[in-house]
């Protein structure tokens, strides 16, 4: 589909750009939109805050992602709203507004790659840069019934863009179809370092995140199953297997303390100079990260290194993890903040197994539920990128 822009609220408002593309190029013909924490030559970088719109001036240089897609012929569109300092998942910015969902529109997008996926759902950019720190491509590809991957940690360059967490951010990106995911997989991505298993007759083994299904409403499991049982010509019948060691209460306050640790680190000094005006969710999320002591994140930082160990080992280098993106569809916009600080929590439960691990995962527009789209994802070994986008592509071709 496609929308106006305005209608669509996913574009900052900058000039509009002008277009140096190269004729010829694998991306020839895509055009892209980027998130706006990475820089991009001739507009500022607002990240999603007014001071620090106001503090930031126009870039000289763009960030290497940025530049990359450009050389490969892809025609840059605009700069697209991001959640607060990419500190939220749920779209909503308090300063700037909501992007619109494409893929439903009474629902949120999803943060805080909120602008870029909203630009490709509403059919205004082709492909768009995002980052997931703790689940910022994944959460609005699966609002908005989108392709988007996590990958492998440092994979992508994130020079030129706006730190949140170090130790966990990534350079993502959107599509609507396979075939332009895939050219932009070919351009941002080196070769892999674990060769999954992926030609005929040879898969990968298969596993099903049995615990992380646990977790959520019959409804939501129900949907995924039928999803696995159609696609038993392609993944066979998936293995059930434990994926939170020791436990997701675990796992999910490590991923929480680490990550804000570091953003207090990347932020703070600015927040309290400056004096920064943040909105609702992003203040207190602030605010209580600039309690976490170092003792706390050493603390939290073994527990993740004990299940990184863990997860490694589940997958070895010839195994993947499917499970749903997220614990269910978008929240109504309607929703209350504590509604959706809750749903955040519970999902930060299914996201931080990708996060504490570094392993990519990607997810895919195969279901849906109450007329909503709902992301189905693969987690490969670290390295496997490339292989989880062929993989992918099998998936969706099954059930065109």
């Amino acid at each position: 589909m496609s929308t106006d822009a305005q209608a669509a609220r996913c574009f900052v408002p900058y000039p509009a750009p002008t277009s140096t593309a190269i004729s010829a190029g694998p991306l020839s013909g895509i055009r892209f939109a980027v998130k706006d924490i990475f820089d991009v030559a001739g507009f500022p970088t607002g990240c999603g805050n007014p001071h620090m719109l106001a503090m930031s001036g126009v870039k000289t240089a763009s960030a290497p992602s940025v530049v990359a897609l450009a050389q490969a012929g892809a025609r840059f569109v605009g700069k697209t709203y991001t959640d607060e300092l990419a500190f939220s998942m749920n779209g909503k910015n308090a300063h700037f507004g909501t992007p619109r969902n494409g893929g439903a529109p009474d629902r949120i997008p999803g943060g805080s790659s909120s602008g870029s996926a909203s630009a490709v759902s509403n059919g205004l950019a082709d492909v768009a840069l995002g980052t997931d720190t703790g689940g910022s491509v994944r959460a609005p590809a699966s609002h908005c019934g989108l392709i988007g991957l996590r990958p492998t940690h440092a994979r992508v360059s994130l020079k030129g863009c706006m730190d949140l967490a170090p130790s966990f951010d990534t350079c993502g990106w959107f599509a609507r179809d396979i075939d332009s995911f895939s050219r932009v997989g070919e351009v941002l991505l080196r070769e892999d370092t674990c060769l999954l298993p992926d030609g005929a007759p040879a898969m990968p083994q298969v596993l099903v995140a049995a615990d992380v299904l646990a977790l959520l409403e019959p409804r939501v499991q129900a949907v995924f199953m039928q999803t696995l049982e159609r696609l038993a010509g392609v993944i066979g019948t998936p293995l059930p297997v434990k994926t939170a060691t020791p436990s997701f209460e675990a796992l999910y306050w490590s991923f929480r303390y680490i990550q804000g640790y570091e953003a207090w680190q990347s932020h703070g000094e600015t927040i309290v100079r400056h004096d920064l005006q943040l909105g609702p969710g992003v203040a207190e999320r602030f605010a209580w990260s600039s309690r976490i002591t170092p003792q706390q994140m050493e603390e939290h930082g073994n527990v993740r290194d004990r299940f990184r160990e863990d997860f490694l080992r589940l997958l070895g280098s010839d195994r993947v993890i499917v499970l749903p993106t997220m614990p269910d569809v978008a929240p109504l916009l309607s929703e209350s903040e504590q509604v959706l600080e809750n749903y955040r929590n519970q999902a930060v439960r299914m996201l931080c197994l990708a996060g504490l691990s570094g392993c990519p995962q990607i997810s895919l527009p195969l279901m849906t539920l109450d007329g909503a789209p709902f992301g189905f994802s693969i987690i490969g070994p670290l390295g496997s990128d490339q292989a989880l986008i062929r993989l992918s592509r099998k998936l969706i071709d099954e059930l065109a």
